[in-house]
């Protein structure tokens, strides 16, 4: 696998770091929008005009290096992309074969795994290091074994099997190791259902969970264009090397470091949320759950709102006609990301209770912000074969483009009477969308409660207008006589899914979308960028600026240190995630980030968003903690993006803190609880902290994705003993830390112990997570990149 994995970048592996995942569709554009190929073609002008500097980079990129592709945007999500088209399962280079694998640059690179593909995500400063030859290095993993057996329920979808299996495994604590499915359950999972449970990998919190390939792999390769002989030989090198499972042969019994077990026919209708995938809610419990959200104290379960407030009705004139507002009012409702777009059965499920709901006379309230936002073309042509894309569109779900879109907090903004309702009103308001994330501040700003549904639920949702009901005993409409409309006279079969999907779905469908891919569009095509191969940098650029790294670097390593009286800069609780540290979504008006662009000309209408401005290093180091939910001990309760500059007491922008430290020459720790980096594979929530002036993290547990990107940046990762944390400890985060590390790195030993005093008198013993003599030795360098450099260099 290593040789596989190795060759990022080169023609083994065609999914790239620089290819751009999340595609900054922005379907604000598309209020007054009717046909959803009008919808598309307005996101895909905004896209071109917003990011035209960042896809010329790419475009460069791509005739610059050997071996890079970068399929153009508005073509899907790239792991759509890579299940339906890229990956391979088997490789024969010049009659030699072996198995497919591939690393990527986001976390959902595992949705590959439910093909038989051995992928995962790694940081971009892997991702990158990898690229110039460096292999990769890691601790070999446990392995969990997932047994399913039994069969889904009538109208249970893939969806809500995949939080059941989510919030199972986040229990079981498998960070950092690989899982892997069987048992004759697997029999009932079509291969689109193994890549949701597959795609959702890092919300359980493993490295990859795996499906071995089987006649359902061979069938999905088959359906989706690949040729009969590319199958055969797949089949027959797997059957030969022993890594097919056949079952219709007896199985024999495996051996794992640890075991799980579900019965299919346990699994029920649910959602998750309202702020972490993994905290599911069965659908029959979510009217009681969301009353306890909103008695409940501050937290992942809890707004905190007073009794009275609570059933208050907030009404106002949207575009001239009456509209209302209370707690759990649905704003945002999206079909979106590669976790569910990718899988027929859950998408014309979609269209099937849209047409339900067309035929009953229900209508989403127009100040529900709806969209469609496939993963590839595929989709658009078999809701189009089944006749049910126009239901979807008369409830107001167009497709507005191919690409990551609310998931990943491209969900543009809210109509003005709506977001001046909510925030004058203090409303709870939220989003349902078929995501795989809902961490605070992600999917938007004003949108406090989120939920993690299957795309029908999505649609149920937005027809409802709120999470505060009851769907086995409250209506979700009425009919234009009067008749009361309730769940089960929308929600479609399985059998009537299945039929539809057998229709609607066809090979030529794949062949014909991918047949184009790598032609591009009109407008991508005519992006003219220099030959050269060195990047001409424009230092009046906000997207893309020359990258501070390796500015003074010598030959000489500058070798291991320590951490001598640095002060703290934020103090956290659990769960911080890696949205909390460096968002991808929008910018706010207030904000350091907001002030840097607009002393450079950029109007606020063209601040677009953190996520496509990656390529700048000035607009992401004051985007680092800018999260609006950030919840910092140091502030006492106030929650934002601020914190307190302990030697002066005053309250600012983390940004400035920081600045303000760095020009006194002082180093700054993070104090954090467990679970620290967990969610997207977001390389600028390690160089962010970086080029802040952090020197460590102290948390009671990493991330496997974060804690790798913060050795690569230069940043020591420390745990906690257990049992212990910052509070216990009796930690307030005003004082001063010093952290006794060895200065020669020959001392320093993978997963050793080390002393960390403070200035207050108080010393405890951490971990420090190097966790390989590799790591040690990027960490001498003073990073993975520097390291790499020299060593080319050297060459």
């Amino acid at each position: 696998m290593r040789d596989a994995m190795n060759k990022l970048g080169s023609d083994s592996n065609k999914i790239n770091p620089l290819v751009p995942v999340d595609l900054v569709i922005d379907h604000s554009v598309q209020v007054d929008v009717t046909r959803s190929e009008n919808a598309v073609k307005a996101n895909m002008e905004l896209e071109f005009q917003r990011n035209k500097e960042r896809f010329a980079f790419l475009k460069w990129g791509s005739s610059a290096f050997h071996n890079m592709l970068v399929v153009p945007p508005g073509s899907g999500i790239v792991h759509q992309v890579n299940l339906e088209y890229l990956g391979r399962v088997v490789f024969n280079t010049n009659g030699m074969l072996y198995p497919d694998s591939v690393v990527g640059t986001d976390s959902h690179t595992t949705m590959i795994d439910g093909l038989g593909v051995a992928g995962w995500g790694v940081g971009g400063i892997e991702a990158e290091a990898a690229m110039l030859g460096q292999p990769m290095s890691m601790v070999l993993p446990g392995v969990v074994g997932f047994k399913l057996s039994g069969k889904l329920h009538n109208g249970v979808t893939a969806t809500d099997l995949v939080l059941t299996v989510t919030q199972m495994l986040r229990k079981h604590g498998v960070v950092g190791k690989f899982v892997e499915f069987h048992g004759d359950g697997m029999g009932e999972l079509s291969l689109a259902d193994r890549a949701t449970i597959a795609n959702m990998s890092p919300e359980y919190g493993a490295t990859m969970g795996f499906f071995p390939v089987d006649h359902v792999t061979l069938q999905y390769l088959k359906l989706t264009g690949r040729s009969d002989e590319t199958v055969a030989m797949v089949e027959g090198y797997l059957r030969a090397n022993k890594m097919f499972v056949d079952y219709n042969e007896p199985q024999q019994e495996r051996v794992y470091s640890s075991y799980l077990e579900l019965n299919l026919a346990d699994v029920e209708p649910c959602i998750s949320g309202p702020k972490r995938p993994h905290d599911r809610v069965p659908l029959k419990e979510m009217k009681a759950d969301w009353h306890s959200c909103l008695d409940n104290k501050v937290g992942f379960k809890g707004f905190a709102v007073p009794k009275e407030t609570q059933e208050k009705v907030v009404k106002f004139s949207f575009h001239g006609q009456p509209a209302e507002l209370k707690h759990g009012s649905v704003v945002i409702a999206a079909i979106t990301s590669c976790t569910n777009t990718s899988n027929p059965s859950v998408m014309l499920g979609a269209g099937l209770v849209a047409k339900k709901a067309c035929e009953l006379g229900l209508q989403v309230k127009p100040w529900v912000k709806t969209s469609l936002a496939p993963g590839s073309g595929v989709v658009t042509k078999y809701l189009l074969q089944s006749g049910l894309q126009k239901y979807l569109n008369e409830q107001g779900f167009h497709i507005v483009g191919y690409g990551c879109t609310t998931c990943i907090g491209n969900s543009g903004d809210l109509d003005e009477s709506v977001a001046s309702t909510i925030t004058d009103n203090d409303i709870v308001a939220a989003a349902v969308l078929s995501g795989n994330r809902n961490f605070e501040g992600r999917v938007h700003p004003l949108t406090r409660a989120n939920y993690l549904a299957s795309p029908p639920l999505v649609v149920a949702y937005a027809l409802a207008g709120t999470v505060d009901i009851d769907f086995d005993k409250e209506p979700i409409g009425t009919t234009k006589d009067g008749k009361s409309v309730y769940f089960k006279d929308i929600w479609p079969t399985t059998e009537e899914i299945a039929e539809v999907v057998q229709s609607s779905v066809l090979p030529d469908m794949f062949k014909s979308t991918y047949e184009a891919i790598t032609k591009g569009n009109p407008t991508w095509n005519q992006l003219s960028v220099p030959a050269s191969k060195l990047y001409s940098w424009d230092p009046n650029s906000t997207y893309i600026h020359e990258p501070p790294y390796f500015k003074d670097m010598t030959m000489d390593p500058p070798g291991a240190h320590g951490v001598k009286d640095a002060y703290c800069l934020l103090n956290f609780g659990d769960s911080i995630t890696t949205d909390h540290i460096s968002p991808a979504g929008s910018i706010h008006k207030d904000s350091p980030t907001a002030k840097y662009l607009l002393e450079r000309g950029v109007e606020r209408r063209d601040f677009n968003s953190y996520g496509s401005r990656r390529g700048n290093d000035e607009v992401m180091a004051r985007g680092t903690f800018a999260n609006i939910r950030l919840v910092n001990k140091l502030l006492n309760g106030e929650v934002g993006p601020k914190t307190v500059h302990v030697p002066t007491g005053e309250k600012l922008s983390v940004f400035d803190a920081a600045m303000k430290y760095k020009s006194a020459g002082h180093g700054t720790i993070i104090l954090a609880g467990a679970e620290y980096g967990s969610g997207s594979s977001r390389d600028w929530a390690a160089k962010g902290p970086m080029l802040l002036g952090v020197k460590a993290v102290i948390a009671k547990s990493f991330e496997r994705i974060h804690r790798s990107n913060l050795v690569g940046m230069g940043i020591i990762p420390l745990c906690f003993k257990a049992g212990e944390d910052a509070d216990s400890l009796g930690l307030t985060g005003h004082e001063r830390f010093s952290i006794d590390l060895p200065s020669k790195i020959s001392e320093i030993r993978p997963g050793q112990d080390v002393t960390v005093t403070t200035d207050s008198g108080k010393s405890f013993t951490c971990t420090v997570r190097f966790d390989t003599e590799v790591e040690l030795a990027y960490f001498d360098h003073g990073g993975i990149l520097p390291f790499v450099i020299r060593n080319l260099i050297k060459q």
